[in-house]
């Protein structure tokens, strides 16, 4: 019978953190958005303390002091890092590891004894990953993708598991299903699940008790997939999930604003460069850009300005150079001069595809192949070395558009000058 695993990290934000602040173990934790907005990471402590995914800070933030939470800003580089580690040790244990997010990953487990042993075997692997990273994992086993997704939610929330949850009998998945409610199910959330409530539907195993001809008219047909899945059938792959339409790098400045275009210029130009990334991390590119800037809307006796230019490109790229470069040269077209405070900027790639599938064109001056190696020798480097050790010139390095992180946290791991040193 085939197997999946999926591999889950418990509460992956608050747990990096936890890692290098051990003082922080079983006591509540969150960590905040981009900004330090609201909260988008909680500890188990603090979801017990009522702290609710989105809570917007300045409105919790004494609840927050007077219960003694510890709140950090968003650590992305250690995040990614940690999150490095943890793959590549679960790639050890199975010969398929399919990497789905930054904190979970889908195992190929076929083969590999009979329940028992496979038990054992995986609560070995959850342990190993837990003393060699820091980071708890669960773990669900089930014959198809969304019923291992399934399981490792009863493994991460009954500890009598041991991190390890299997459904690999009829009986197991039964229970399950009358258990697990279906607003939780993988694919179907909160949209699908009002319509659902209407026909009586409230857990999986209601779900999966509808006609394949009901479910197809109600969810089409990817909902047919996740209901062939609850009911034993797998017929989900990684690789056939879609690819990312677009990615948008935004960030909102600040006190008033900027009013200089040197600081909205570096802006664009940095959010442009991790568009990039993004697109090469994902192995797609993008044949369009839209480039934006705009005052505050709230602030209405100031004046106020729109800037919004959609950019076609001649041959779908995920080049750093040649994205920065439309960019930045978008903005100083669309630029006027005035009292405008521009409070949000963004950038945002769209029309992808996958970078094996690019239409090229005739006239391209472009040497593509230079180009692409220029970009893996320069990520490369700065996997290395760091985050933007190399960096294009307009990227720069002023400080006026910079997120507001007043909790954020060393960067243990990716940074030598915030390495970890102890004293003998």
């Amino acid at each position: 019978m085939k197997l999946f695993g999926l591999a889950d990290c418990n509460n992956f934000y608050c747990s990096c953190e936890r890692v290098f602040h051990p003082d922080l173990r079983n006591k509540p934790v969150v960590v905040l958005s981009n900004n330090d907005g609201c909260v988008i990471a909680r500890s188990e402590e603090s979801k017990a303390l009522g702290i609710k995914m989105g809570d917007v800070f300045y409105q919790v933030k004494d609840m927050l002091d007077k219960n003694n939470v510890a709140v950090f800003s968003s650590n992305y580089n250690l995040y990614g890092d940690m999150s490095r580690r943890v793959m590549s040790l679960l790639s050890t244990y199975t010969p398929q590891l399919d990497i789905y997010s930054i904190d979970e990953a889908f195992l190929d487990l076929t083969g590999m004894g009979d329940s028992e042993q496979l038990n054992i075997y995986c609560k070995k692997m959850v342990r190993d990953i837990t003393k060699g990273t820091g980071i708890p994992i669960s773990l669900g086993i089930a014959p198809t993708k969304t019923l291992a997704k399934m399981a490792s939610k009863f493994a991460k929330k009954h500890k009598g598991y041991e991190g390890v949850c299997m459904i690999d009998s009829e009986e197991k998945r039964e229970k399950a299903l009358r258990l697990f409610p279906v607003e939780d199910v993988w694919g179907i959330g909160h949209r699908h699940a009002k319509k659902l409530a209407y026909h009586s539907i409230h857990t999986a195993w209601d779900l999966t008790q509808r006609s394949e001809s009901w479910i197809r008219k109600e969810l089409t047909v990817t909902g047919v997939r996740t209901w062939k899945e609850l009911r034993g059938e797998s017929c989900v792959s990684i690789e056939e999930l879609p690819h990312k339409k677009s990615i948008c790098t935004s960030r909102s400045f600040s006190g008033i604003g900027l009013n200089k275009l040197e600081d909205v210029e570096e802006a664009i130009a940095n959010f442009a460069a991790t568009c990039s990334r993004k697109l090469r991390q994902d192995h797609i590119v993008c044949g369009a850009m839209t480039v934006f800037a705009h005052t505050s809307r709230f602030c209405t006796n100031a004046p106020q300005n729109y800037i919004y230019s959609n950019i076609h490109l001649a041959v779908p790229t995920n080049d750093m150079q040649e994205i920065v470069a439309n960019a930045v040269k978008t903005l100083r077209e669309a630029w006027r001069e005035g009292c405008y405070h521009y409070k949000k900027a963004g950038v945002i790639v769209w029309n992808t595809c996958e970078d094996n599938a690019i239409q090229g064109n005739l006239f391209d001056n472009v040497d593509r192949e230079k180009q692409a190696a220029l970009a893996k020798a320069i990520d490369e480097i700065n996997r290395k070395n760091g985050h933007n050790t190399i960096r294009m010139a307009v990227q720069g390095y002023s400080k006026n558009w910079h997120l507001k992180n007043e909790y954020l946290s060393k960067q243990y791991t990716t940074n030598l000058k915030d390495i970890i040193v102890t004293k003998i």
